[in-house]
């Protein structure tokens, strides 16, 4: 029996890439998994404490760890010093840092790679322009970043194998690590979605409320045109944007995954403004039968069908996001639920163990 460990870059929020990672925890219960930083409070009832081991940043007081961005020329350092010597298989679930773990040459390294570090590399202007900083803070924070991206692609060439969660994403280790990959979409738990002919009469967000998912751009859609827009999650965008939304604009915050399905079942359509690596949710509103309309770029390009499952606008403008609503609204009836549905079963997560099973071996 191989001895396998799991790594996490984080384990602070329950967001896609931990839905990804339970996934994986509960395909090989007996692996422990590590982190560099972990919250009980947050993530505790699907990442029990007695199965995670954290980094020495961890040993930080909470005021410092709460504030991450202050950490990452630290996290390099931290994640190269957990020891797996005691393991035959470590599988990493990546993002940022978790590629970058050291093993001896009888470990096998597979890394589930969710993105090569988006802050580092194709994301880095417009990272630095969210930081809202000086002068002086925002040459410091430039030099550090160049340093972390010179440690990214060093540590790239660690890994044994990887394993690209969409075409997007092997596209980007291909440019930045020069590697190829297999592709092994993200798994969706269909069981928990049923897909209706009915609806509701308003339009759904669910994602965490921070800058790069662009939901100011679906909200000063909806304040445009006085639709109902429900948006589930919260984050560190969720007061700014509740400053600029109209009454026709619900924010329900966190919601457990009973109650959010229940959400997709009744709503319209599902609205999904950012750029994402893959994007589960929209397979989740899809599996629904519901229709979505996302901006079109990144993951949610391999996963919706324009005019048959969604729309797509091209640009991230409000105009090009009220045009691809009209195209949806004109072409409503066109939309089939249960083709809607029978397509999102091409994402169902038995095709994720199965494929992940055959390459861990």
């Amino acid at each position: 029996m191989k001895k396998i460990a799991l790594v996490h870059d984080f384990l602070l929020k329950l967001g896609g890439a931990e839905r990804v990672l339970k996934v994986l925890a509960d395909m090989f219960p007996d692996a422990p998994i590590y982190t560099l930083l972990y919250d009980e409070k947050a993530v505790g009832s699907v990442f029990p404490k007695d199965r995670v081991r954290t980094s020495e940043l961890q040993k930080l007081p909470k005021f410092i760890r709460s504030r991450q961005k202050y950490l990452f020329p630290r996290m390099p350092k931290a994640i190269e010093k957990f020891d797996f010597s005691e393991f035959d298989i470590v599988l990493s679930s990546n993002s940022a840092y978790a590629h970058g773990i050291i093993t001896n040459s009888d470990t096998k390294h597979i890394c589930y790679c969710h993105s090569p570090m988006r802050y580092a590399w194709d994301w880095t202007h417009e990272y630095m322009k969210e930081q809202n900083l000086g002068r002086v803070k925002r040459g410091l924070a430039s030099y550090m970043l160049s340093k972390v991206r010179m440690w990214d692609q060093i540590s790239a060439d660690r890994v044994d194998e990887y394993i690209a969660n969409s075409r997007t994403v092997r596209g980007r280790l291909m440019k930045y690590y020069r590697t190829d990959a297999p592709i092994v979409y993200p798994p969706v738990d269909l069981s928990r979605f049923k897909a209706g002919r009915k609806h509701q009469n308003y339009f759904l967000i669910v994602s965490t409320l921070t800058p790069y998912k662009r939901i100011d751009l679906a909200v000063k859609l909806f304040n445009k045109i006085n639709k109902e827009l429900v948006i589930i999650g919260d984050g560190p965008q969720a007061e700014y944007l509740q400053s600029i939304a109209g009454p026709n604009i619900q924010f329900l915050g966190f919601k457990s995954d009973r109650e959010t399905a229940e959400y997709f079942m009744n709503c319209r359509a599902f609205i999904f403004p950012g750029e994402e690596d893959f994007g589960i949710t929209p397979v989740e509103a899809m599996a629904c039968g519901k229709p979505v309309l996302a901006f079109g770029r990144g993951g949610v390009t391999e996963t919706v069908i324009e005019g048959e499952t969604g729309e797509f606008f091209r640009k991230p403008t409000v105009e090009s996001m009220e045009a691809g609503l009209a195209r949806l609204l004109l072409n409503e009836k066109k939309y089939k639920p249960m083709h809607i549905r029978k397509h999102a079963e091409k994402f169902d997560q038995s095709k994720f163990k199965r494929k992940i099973k055959q390459l861990v071996g």
